[in-house]
Parts: structure tokens; sequence; C-alpha cells
């Protein structure tokens, strides 16, 4: 129960145009409302991070992720069917309510459905989307201990959600599919051959 609470104030937080760090298998995140754009404004002047970097996108069911992209195709529905939820972040397709300034004015942006049920449980308490960035300075390695992330941080963040130490410790892969065959960005711990695995079954 108490962490049930924990998880309604940090939403209460987010909706409120907060800041909140919380946990996900991968690393952790620092996360606002992916709906308001003073909220994204703090997240970036949180993390010392400049507009021409986009931030990517956490959902919290793949109803969620409909709602928010569009022109899915085959390919990108089955690495969705495949890898969601889990450290898999796909570059998609993003519908107007995502506002331009997290994506640096472009239509497409990463989408991840984290596969850790307090990050789950915190989207979906708040009903909409966070966009979310490791929780960490720009440039600075990713945040894997909360305690850590605190002396970085501080009061700059309104909430702070306990998970014990990141599952995994390192960012998810991030993936972009270009003319049907699926590219990876950055790699984590999904790799070409769990990608191209995928296609084949």
């Amino acid at each position: 129960m108490e962490e049930e609470n924990l998880i309604i104030q940090a939403a209460e937080k987010i909706k409120n145009g907060g800041v909140v760090v919380f946990p996900t298998e991968t690393v952790y995140g620092i996360g606002a409302s992916v709906l308001q754009e003073e909220a994204i404004k703090k997240l970036y002047a949180v993390k010392g991070r400049t507009f021409n970097k986009k931030t990517s996108i956490l959902v919290g069911s793949i109803a969620m992720l409909n709602q928010v992209t569009q022109d899915i195709s085959e390919v990108e529905r089955i690495l969705i069917e495949k890898f969601f939820p889990g450290p898999l972040t796909l570059i998609l397709h993003k519908q107007n309510i995502i506002p331009d300034i997290l994506t640096n004015g472009e239509s497409i942006v990463g989408f991840r459905m984290p596969k850790n049920q307090i990050a789950l449980d915190l989207i979906n308490t708040v009903g909409s989307p966070i966009a979310t960035s490791s929780a960490n300075r720009t440039g600075e390695p990713s945040g894997v201990n909360l305690e850590s992330i605190k002396n970085i941080f501080q009061d700059e963040v309104d909430f702070y959600l306990e998970g014990g130490p990141s599952e995994i410790g390192i960012a998810s892969t991030i993936v972009q599919v270009i003319d049907g065959i699926p590219c990876i960005i950055r790699e984590g711990t999904i790799t070409k051959e769990d990608l191209e695995r995928a296609m084949r079954e």
C-alpha cells in the first residue's frame, strides 16, 4: 500500500507539471508530462539538455502507444509485439498531441514501454505518456542507483521513486525501421541478432 501511495504522489507531481525520477529495468528515468510544454522545458533544464536533442516517450500500454503514434508499419508492429514491454526504444511517427518542442520539430521520436512494474504503474496512474530521459546530467553516466541520483539533482527534482538497483544497468537499444529494415541507432541489450530473429519468427 505504501508503494501504491508513493506512485500516486509521483503521478500527481507529473500531472501538475513536475519532474520525477523513477526506476525502469534499464536505468533510472527522469520524466515529465509529455502533454505540457512547460514541464518538458523544466525536464530539459534539470538535465542540462539542449532542445536540438529529442527526448524519448514512455507508454504504459499498447493502447496508450496507439493513441500517440500513427502510420505504424507491419515491421514496426512485429517489433512492438516482440519487444514491448522491454529494453527497446522504437522510433515512430508521433501524433500532433506530442509537442514539437520534444522532438526538435520533427514528426518522429522514440517510444518505449518499460518492463518495470513501478514505471508502468506510474505511467498508467498519470494516464498519459511520460517524456523520459536517463536520470543523469547530459554527458554523464546513466543513473542506476537512487541515492547517487539524489546527490546529483537534490531538490531540482520534485519526487523520487525508489525501485532498488537497476536490473539491466544500461540504456535501451534504439531502433529505427528504414526501408523495412530495423536499424540500430544505439545498442543496448537487444542486439542485431535479436532483431533479425524476431523478423524471421
